[in-house]
């Protein structure tokens, strides 16, 4: 009985002894020459497997297909999109994009066997496509899971001079947090951010009348002594639940508004942000005087 490979190319499966009929009746095309096993699943670290053996040598796969595999809150992209220095060509093949850019060796990383952008490269290159806030939440999540800190960010941002998109890495950079536990967090802290409101703190604290922190808020202000937590679909269990009731009747219990927002605020900015304010307002914040 032939062995299949779970990915493979024409070329290497025609050389390893199975025939076109084989490859014809096992294989699903993925493009020009590349075939996915039918007994794999279709997921996008096995259609990455199946496209590396085209990649020339210093390659690496990114943009929306590096931020996926790292980890971060992105659609996996239906085509695959691959990064390569300007002197390698890669033949135009269905299901495969190829983007030339100026890659050194720390620029790429290994994720599960496969040469994906850096946490640093891969912000770069999303910052010439990707609005603000998004980005904001995408370099968020890198610094959470450890694949970005602002020291080899900085660095790679300091070889980008004249780079489309390093003027929208650099203005987001200082606005990254590894304290940002979700995509929405991170959407919610950059409107409040640019809107005339207090700047909110991550992940605050809070603490009992003893001193003794008691829990954790999404986002907030001490001094107000309010709260913004988001309520997504983990939040539908009944232990989610129980905890959630658990943390906000402690945040209550010492003085703290705990305003809760859902994945539907996340279509309305201007509506979150106008509640936002009444609730700083009836808290004790003011606006600045206008000038």
């Amino acid at each position: 009985m032939q062995h299949f490979p779970g990915t493979y190319t024409w070329s290497g499966a025609r050389a390893a002894g199975m025939s076109r009929r084989q490859i014809e009746a096992d294989g699903v095309r993925l493009g020009r020459g590349v075939y996915l096993s039918r007994g794999e699943t279709e997921d996008l670290a096995t259609r990455c497997r199946a496209w590396a053996p085209v990649l020339p040598e210093g390659g690496a796969f990114g943009l929306q297909t590096a931020a996926a595999l790292l980890g971060a809150p992105v659609d996996p992209p239906d085509v695959v999109r691959a990064v390569v220095r300007p002197d390698r060509l890669v033949p135009h093949r269905s299901g495969l994009t190829v983007v030339h850019r100026d890659l050194r060796p720390e620029d790429v990383v290994e994720i599960d066997g496969l040469p994906v952008t850096s946490g640093s490269q891969t912000f770069l290159d999303l910052a010439r496509c990707t609005r603000p806030d998004e980005l904001v939440a995408v370099g968020d999540a890198l610094y959470r899971l450890g694949h970005l800190d602002a020291d080899r960010l900085e660095q790679r941002l300091d070889r980008a001079e004249g780079l489309r998109g390093v003027v929208r890495a650099r203005a987001c950079a200082p606005r990254l947090t590894p304290l940002a536990m979700s995509r929405p967090e991170s959407l919610v802290r950059c409107w409040i951010l640019d809107s005339p409101l207090p700047d909110p703190e991550p992940q605050i604290p809070i603490e009992n009348r003893f001193g003794v922190v008691v829990t954790h808020g999404d986002l907030g202000w001490r001094r107000y002594r309010l709260v913004l937590e988001y309520e997504g679909g983990g939040h539908a269990t009944q232990e989610k639940l129980d905890s959630d009731v658990e943390r906000h009747s402690l945040a209550a219990a010492d003085g703290y508004l705990v305003q809760r927002f859902a994945r539907k605020h996340l279509a309305r900015p201007a509506v979150l942000l106008d509640r936002v304010e009444a609730a700083l307002l009836s808290r004790g914040w003011r606006p600045p005087p206008r000038r």
